[in-house]
């Protein structure tokens, strides 16, 4: 019989080594980057190689083990209750919703779901296409998910200490060594979270509500208050989607029958909305 560690929290013990089941993904967004497309649909709808950017992560989620998905909906919400009603079979759903999501950002989603976070789990974001592979280095808690930088990839990056996190950077090379790329993906065990949500409290206080939650893994990281452990996505296994381009070099890197023919035209388009 396998040793367990254990955490005292709150009067309960829990084992650290608990493999992750729980999802949490933020989809609360408008997707203002690929209007007109998501004028009549929300982006995690949009399809990429003849699937919804949601229907694979939930494929993916199931062929990895998640039995519980937590989803922040805002902009078209019930586009996004309706495609999961049908398409998320094995799957417990529960939602959060952000009332305020014209004007507020990720952060504020994330400090929302604070109440329905009971357990280790998995912090998603509703933009990424990714390979299910990808996620087994993810299932056990307190990981981030990186990737070697390409010219395609812009926003948060990492450095390294071995395989820990040393600091995290936005914007221009900073000139302390290798920088690698922030998938935002992340798992965490409950004393992570705690500790996450003690910084979510205080930009929410404080109005903070356009902030991205990074900003809270940036301060929580380089005070030592939190360790996590990278976890490599390989650079053409994931891709975020922003804006039409985006769209189609994911649907070229994953449409089923993309590299074959450079001239080939593969449609891209979104699931309609339902009311």
């Amino acid at each position: 019989m396998g040793l367990w560690l254990v955490v005292h929290l709150g009067g309960f013990f829990l084992p650290l080594n608990k493999r992750v089941t729980t999802a949490l993904l933020l989809a609360a967004g408008t997707g203002t980057r690929l209007r007109p497309m998501t004028d009549s649909a929300p982006k995690c709808l949009t399809m990429i190689g003849g699937e919804t950017i949601l229907g694979r992560l939930v494929r993916n989620l199931r062929e990895q083990g998640i039995t519980k998905l937590i989803v922040v909906v805002g902009y078209m919400e019930e586009s996004i209750r309706y495609f999961l009603r049908d398409n998320a079979p094995g799957l417990m759903i529960e939602y959060v919703v952000n009332a305020d999501y014209s004007t507020t950002n990720n952060i504020y989603s994330l400090w929302l779901a604070r109440q329905q976070i009971q357990e280790p789990f998995l912090l998603l974001e509703s933009d990424v296409v990714f390979d299910a592979s990808m996620l087994r280095g993810l299932l056990k808690s307190d990981k981030i998910a990186i990737s070697n930088l390409q010219p395609w990839m812009n926003g948060t990056t990492v450095t390294l200490n071995n395989k820990k996190i040393r600091s995290f950077h936005v914007g221009a090379d900073t000139g302390q060594g290798q920088q690698f790329k922030t998938v935002n993906f992340y798992s965490l065990s409950l004393p992570t979270w705690y500790k996450v949500l003690e910084g979510l409290n205080r930009y929410i206080t404080d109005k903070q509500l356009d902030s991205y939650y990074e900003a809270v893994f940036v301060e929580l990281v380089a005070n030592n208050t939190i360790s996590l452990e990278a976890v490599f996505f390989h650079e053409d296994r994931w891709y975020e989607i922003d804006t039409i381009e985006d769209l189609h070099q994911a649907d070229k890197r994953f449409g089923q029958l993309a590299a074959s023919d450079p001239l080939l035209d593969i449609p891209i388009g979104i699931v309609p909305a339902h009311g």
